[in-house]
């Protein structure tokens, strides 16, 4: 007996832009990396930006939990030594804080902010008569992708800023230190009789800033001082805050601080603000008689 059978009609997957009802706040997402205007399907996220949501997440915890390769920043320093003499280094050293390994640092910041013993006898050769200008800090941080990609870039931006600088700075070696905070560049620039020290080292990672170098400059810096002591500035890499402009920030703190023998909050950034000729600035209307 034969069986009528009828032509089933095959259905199409609707496509992504089709069941999703867009935000009008998506056109700021050209300004921005920030997560807005996503959109959404039915009463749930869009797909598409609940899988960006998750790898951004992950390359977020993969930045605090990948280890730094030393080794290979320290031949990158090496190699930009020999083009820039002033960096007053050969091999940097690479110190330890007292946060023996990568857990024990999450979980125990304060143990971060200090060398251990055998670091600080490390330095003691290292230590100036004459005080040394800068003692420039690599530590790993919370992102070794932010060191990784950002830190040499930035230091070679710097030594050229302040060639071009009419100041003269004297620099310390470069010091590395490994499950370091910001905090750790104290003990770095007191063991080396620093004015200054400059700390770079990698910011926690945000979703979507897994490689951001944060920088931090502090005037006569020792062991127990406050973060209001230190300038920061942040978000330096590629898709942030550039390195010509984090130099210039940098090279304008620290001749701020040696001429006003401070750092912190006793200091205004004002690299940027616009200088105003009092030659062109015109009469108001209220003063008009």
């Amino acid at each position: 007996m034969m069986v009528k059978t009828e032509r089933l009609t095959p259905i199409r997957k609707k496509t992504d832009d089709a069941v999703v009802t867009d935000n009008p706040w998506r056109r700021l997402r050209e300004f921005t990396d920030a997560r807005i205007g996503l959109g959404r399907a039915g009463v749930s996220t869009p797909t598409r930006e609940s899988l960006e949501f998750q790898l951004a997440h992950a390359q977020a915890r993969d930045a605090v939990h990948t280890e730094l390769d030393f080794a290979s920043l320290q031949q990158d320093l090496v190699a930009l030594a020999e083009k820039y003499p002033v960096l007053n280094t050969e091999t940097p050293l690479v110190l330890h804080s007292l946060a023996t390994d990568r857990m024990t640092y999450l979980q125990r910041p304060d143990w971060g902010r200090q060398l251990d013993e055998a670091s600080l006898a490390a330095l003691k050769p290292h230590k100036a008569i004459e005080p040394y200008d800068l003692a420039i800090v690599i530590a790993d941080g919370l992102s070794a992708t932010a060191i990784k990609e950002n830190a040499v870039v930035f230091i070679e931006t710097l030594v050229q800023a302040m060639q071009g600088s009419e100041n003269a700075y004297s620099l310390a070696p470069i010091v590395l230190v490994e499950q370091g905070r910001v905090a750790v560049g104290d003990d770095v620039c007191e063991a080396l009789n620093a004015k200054a020290v400059l700390v770079l080292i990698g910011e926690r990672p945000g979703l979507s800033s897994p490689d951001s170098l944060g920088l931090y400059l502090t005037w006569a810096a020792k062991r127990g001082l406050t973060d209001d002591k230190r300038n920061c500035i942040s978000n330096v890499r590629k898709a942030g805050l550039s390195y010509f402009a984090a130099a210039q920030k940098s090279l304008y703190l620290l001749t701020e601080a040696r001429r006003l023998q401070c750092s912190g909050v006793a200091i205004k950034d004002r690299s940027t603000d616009k200088i105003i000729d009092s030659n062109a600035v015109q009469t108001s209307f209220l003063l008009d008689k």
